[in-house]
């Protein structure tokens, strides 16, 4: 069998390649050192094959996504972007905060602290909450996604997929998702989701992150083939975290946010968010703050149309560049004939006539300096 070809490392100017981080279905992530300021970053270099040859839909997912984390990256729980641009061998890219690991790899397999469940839990709800109220869903929430910056604090990653809130007539083939964290609505192709079905992810993910594996996953792995986990996503039949006691509360918690019924779910990531902190004080941890950025601060910018991203030049008044003073200037000097070609600007007899006797007034009182010196040399 043919070995599988190594991702493209992308020419960045400013950038320095390190090594390759990761490679998914829609990017790969590298590893590089930015020259300035000085800091490591992850580059995610979007792929024209895994979305299909048309370098427009390739343009369009790059550009969404690189917008909605630009909006979204002053929450500090979600991954920061840095830059976006193309390469120059033509490979579109972000530049973001490295976060060294994942929540999702930490705990497959093995189960999280019930503290740090809910610490995640209280952030994501925050970064969610002030995604929603952006206008914008995720629409992939899931273990893999909740990465660790390098303070070790969950932060939410991969926009890549995300949908505008109250979009008129979303495409048929625009239903996204994650088995087995996806919601009974999504897997059965009734929804290309909602806030509701946020809801059902996060708490799927933290489920995941208590008990070391997906909800819905039996210990038989024959049984959790991706038409059975549909078929048991849809029924929605809350098992208990398994193998540990003193959970009751915990499962209270996430059972409710995994009803099939999308209304018994929590209404908004916030009820949900604050739901955690109440079950944080039932165990007698530090309750996390649930970080909401006000949407004062939250810009809703309109549809760009793809390709047409290029160099803007200010339109301040009352500004202008020196290229551009120099420019008047010197037309002011000579005129410009319509076409804009610069020509000699006739000078008016007053003119040439006080231009004259400037210069002989200059001349005198040169060479009276000169004889005062003289004198004085010679006294």
């Amino acid at each position: 069998m043919a070995e599988r070809a190594a991702p493209p490392r992308p020419v960045i100017p400013g950038f320095t390649y390190v090594r390759p981080l990761g490679q998914g279905g829609f990017a790969q992530v590298h590893l590089y050192e930015q020259d300035m300021p000085r800091r490591v970053v992850a580059v995610k270099v979007l792929s024209g094959e895994a979305i299909g040859p048309d370098e427009a839909e390739l343009r369009a997912v790059f550009e969404r996504e690189a917008d909605v984390m630009a909006r979204l990256s002053s929450h500090p729980s979600i991954v920061s972007i840095y830059q976006a641009s193309i390469s120059l061998d033509g490979h579109p890219y972000i530049a973001m905060e490295f976060c060294p690991a994942s929540m999702g790899t930490l705990t497959k397999g093995k189960p999280a602290r019930l503290s740090d469940v809910l610490d995640a839990g209280v952030r994501m709800a925050g970064a969610l909450e002030t995604a929603h109220r952006a206008g914008v869903l995720h629409r992939d929430i899931k273990p893999s996604n909740v990465l660790l910056t390098t303070l070790g604090r969950p932060a939410l990653a991969d926009f890549g997929i995300a949908q505008v809130l109250n979009k008129p007539e979303p495409e048929e083939d625009e239903v996204a998702m994650s088995i087995p964290w996806s919601a009974p609505e999504m897997v059965k192709l009734a929804s290309t989701g909602s806030v509701s079905s946020e809801v059902w992810s996060l708490g799927a993910t933290l489920y995941s992150f208590a008990a070391g594996q997906a909800p819905f996953e039996l210990p038989d792995r024959s049984q959790n083939t991706r038409s059975k986990l549909i078929e048991r996503i849809a029924k929605a039949v809350y098992r208990p975290v398994p193998g540990v006691q003193g959970y009751g509360p915990f499962d209270e918690l996430i059972s409710r946010a995994l009803q099939k019924d999308p209304a018994r779910r929590y209404a908004s990531m916030a009820e949900f968010g604050e739901a955690i902190q109440g079950l944080q004080r039932h165990f007698g941890y530090d309750v996390t703050p649930l970080e909401i950025v006000a949407e004062a601060w939250l810009p809703r910018t309109g549809e760009i149309p793809v390709g047409s991203r290029g160099p803007v030049v200010s339109s301040m008044p009352g500004r202008q560049t020196r290229a551009a003073a120099r420019a008047a200037a010197l037309a002011d000097r000579h005129g410009t004939d319509n076409d804009g070609v610069l020509y000699d600007r006739p000078v008016s007899p007053l003119r040439a006539g006080l231009i004259g006797a400037g210069i002989a007034v200059g001349l005198v009182a040169g060479i009276a300096a000169i004889v005062w010196a003289t004198i004085g040399n010679a006294g």
